[in-house]
């Protein structure tokens, strides 16, 4: 009989990337958004055989509206007492960090998946990605092999790989990704807050049939709550407002089509590695 590993070890990641976390400086933000237009396209497309999760055009808006608030697609660089002050470092490509609950030894954790490029994937590339992840294996996948092996490290080496890992804030959106997505609308959740280790996190509770007023009048409409924290320490509450408040139109105003010349600002100064550096008060 082969033993178990204990189920301390699956979830030291967890334990690193929470230390890290606690650093940050939180402030939560929530809206409604109205689902029809999601939900039509949904059932269009599911009467052709397609299927579309709510987490794909949560996806397809985040990618499109980070990229047109550059500012919240970035990251707190800490820089050196005495040499340099903080700086933040944006970042030009959207990479989302999707939060997945998976099973790993035969218990349930978090996993996270990276999914780049998304100021431009349409909905079926996105919908393409999250399914590599939906197989009861996905734990195995060459993607995790790191959190596999901070499992199998003794603690104080742990700490230091993952550290190593976030040195240099340039490799954050390979590392963490530039927004963290997280879902609990698979189960009788309204809505949350939670912190993903980026500047903004995105948090989507159940889409639920509730009472809206339209044209004078008290109609049922399929309506998700929306969570946003952001790192305060990053961006202010202004700007995260109007990136809350664009998310809302984007997935109301649901569009699949091409991400065309100047529809997204782009940063100032771009780097060679597709990121720019701008320093703070």
């Amino acid at each position: 009989m082969t033993a178990r590993p204990h189920p301390e070890r699956r979830r030291r990641h967890t334990l690193y990337f929470l230390e890290y976390a606690a650093r940050q400086r939180l402030v939560h933000l929530d809206t409604e958004v109205d689902m029809t237009r999601i939900q039509h396209h949904r059932a269009e497309a599911g009467e052709s055989g397609r299927r579309f999760s709510v987490v794909a055009y949560l996806l397809h808006a985040a990618g499109r509206v980070l990229h047109r608030h550059p500012e919240a697609n970035a990251v707190l660089a800490p820089g050196w007492p005495g040499l340099r002050g903080p700086r933040t470092v944006r970042f030009t490509g959207v990479t989302a960090k999707l939060a997945l609950d998976r099973t790993v030894d035969g218990e349930r954790t978090v996993l996270s998946a990276l999914l780049p490029g998304l100021e431009s994937a349409d909905l079926a590339a996105i919908q393409e990605r999250i399914d590599r992840y939906r197989d009861p294996a996905a734990a195995d996948l060459p993607e995790f092999r790191g959190v596999r092996m901070l499992g199998r490290l003794p603690v104080p080496l742990g700490r230091t790989a993952f550290a190593a890992a976030l040195r240099d804030p340039r490799r954050r959106p390979t590392v963490l990704g530039t927004v963290a997505v997280s879902s609990l609308g698979h189960r009788p959740v309204d809505g949350f807050h939670a912190g993903g280790g980026t500047a903004v996190t995105l948090n989507a509770g159940q889409v639920l049939d509730r009472p809206v007023v339209r044209d004078g009048r008290i109609v049922a409409a399929p309506l998700m709550r929306l969570g946003l924290t952001f790192d305060h320490r990053v961006i202010d509450g202004a700007a995260a407002a109007d990136v809350l408040a664009d998310l809302k139109q984007t997935m109301e105003t649901f569009d699949n089509g091409p991400t065309g010349p100047g529809t997204g600002r782009q940063a100032e100064h771009r780097a060679p590695d597709g990121t720019t550096a701008a320093r703070t008060a």
